[in-house]
């Protein structure tokens, strides 16, 4: 990685040229159709037999000497391009291709296949690079179906995980370990790496999920980090007595009393006055769930997401002051439950993936993800950085999800760029 900062090599801005379009998106189409639904959106859970369909489809897209098929333990799929010393770790890029139960056709399905155009962009060019290259497909990012999420990313930065994973069980009682034997079989062509494998950096391309370039007018987003969060669980205790029979002043209402905590939380969340705070209340489960008995019990959930860790910790703060001192008869406790910290990309992958932006003559902007991603776990393991295309109206995990044609191939060309930039 020789490339100084704001500036790319003239073969990096030579290669977009090479991207072809009308290729890239027959394959995006392509890969769209395991998993079609007639309303337009894609149900394709991790290691499903519809995903297997794909994998082994992907398989048979790219042919020739220079490429090798690779798998590991955690389900995660390569497609290794040669370099000219193949010593060196690898350029990855990637997503995944797993849905939520109802998705898109896009979502981390563009990331995999704007590498695939990139390699046969690099080949069109008659281009040997000289680190080797990977397309990773990551398996259970969303985790939909098996929990918890980016389960094929994060086991390959901490094999370590890997375990505990294998044990995860869907609803029907099927374990990882089990759905992965016919995920293996589907890639039986496949060599078998170690995770954990070294990485020299690290570029993911996906569309937005937001409405942040849309409202710009922008056509790229160079994604300089992953905000963090933190998951809370607030259990609020009363006492179940007959609805008709019992009057308020008698009462120690559950539901009530986490009523008004939801409406604290938010109501503080308003008065930092910080677009880039998220705090939602996504859960709420009550006991004893009668039309005709005042709850006993109630659990909610609290998300809070920002991208620096002082605003979390004091938000947090926040939170538990408010549930511990709500002034209701009914006692109320808050218990952190998942803590994963602001991931920072690597200013110098950042730099590069800007540089290609500028040259790709679209316009872009600087920007931080609010949803998780593959990438958050590989910046755990080498230099990386991301790459946006906007979301027509924000929306994803939905199947009306889009962005549009012309957006799509400009962070494909974007992220060949970056790549090749990062491998010569």
């Amino acid at each position: 990685m020789n490339t100084a900062p704001h500036s790319l090599p003239p073969q990096a801005i030579e290669l977009m040229p090479h991207v072809n379009g009308a290729r890239y998106l027959r394959m995006q189409r392509g890969l769209a159709g395991f998993g079609a639904r007639t309303d337009g959106g894609v149900s394709r859970e991790a290691l499903t037999s519809v995903e297997n369909e794909a994998r082994r489809w992907l398989m048979e897209l790219v042919h020739g000497a220079q490429y090798s098929w690779r798998v590991d333990a955690a389900g995660n799929l390569f497609l290794r391009r040669a370099g000219r010393d193949n010593a060196l770790p690898p350029v990855m890029t990637g997503s995944h291709i797993d849905t939520q139960p109802v998705g898109g056709w896009l979502d981390g399905a563009y990331g995999v296949i704007a590498g695939l155009e990139t390699m046969l962009a690099l080949d069109d060019a008659g281009v040997q690079t000289r680190y080797p290259l990977e397309v990773a497909m990551w398996n259970n990012e969303e985790g939909s179906r098996f929990k918890p999420g980016a389960m094929g990313s994060s086991a390959f930065a901490d094999p370590s995980r890997l375990d505990e994973y294998l044990r995860s069980t869907d609803a029907d009682g099927t374990t990882v370990q089990q759905a992965l034997r016919s995920a293996f079989s589907a890639m039986q062509a496949a060599e078998m790496v170690p995770l954990g494998r070294p990485v020299t950096a690290y570029v993911e391309a996906h569309i937005e999920q937001g409405p942040v370039l849309e409202a710009a007018n922008h056509t790229i987003g160079v994604v300089t980090g992953i905000q963090g969060v933190r998951w809370f669980e607030v259990v609020v205790t009363g006492s179940s007595a007959h609805a008709g029979t019992t009057p308020f002043a008698n009462r120690q209402d559950a539901l009530l009393s986490a009523a008004r905590l939801v409406v604290a939380v938010h109501s503080c969340a308003e008065q930092y006055a910080d677009e880039r705070l998220r705090v939602t209340m996504g859960r709420f489960e009550v006991a004893a769930g009668s039309v005709n008995t005042v709850a006993d019990n109630v659990l909610f959930t609290i998300d809070l997401r920002h991208p620096e860790s002082e605003v979390l910790e004091k938000f947090e703060a926040d939170i538990r002051r408010i549930v511990e001192s709500n002034g209701s008869p009914c006692p109320a406790t808050v218990t952190r439950v998942m803590d994963r910290a602001p991931t920072p990309f690597d200013a110098r992958v950042i730099d590069i993936v800007e540089a290609a932006a500028r040259h790709s003559g679209v316009p872009f902007q600087r920007m931080g993800s609010g949803a998780f991603h593959d990438a958050m776990y590989l910046a755990d393991l080498c230099p990386t950085a991301m790459v946006f295309v906007p979301s027509i109206g924000g929306i994803s995990h939905n199947a009306a999800e889009d962005t549009e044609e012309e957006h799509l191939v400009s962070g494909v060309k974007v992220l060949a760029a970056a790549l090749m930039a990062l491998a010569m």
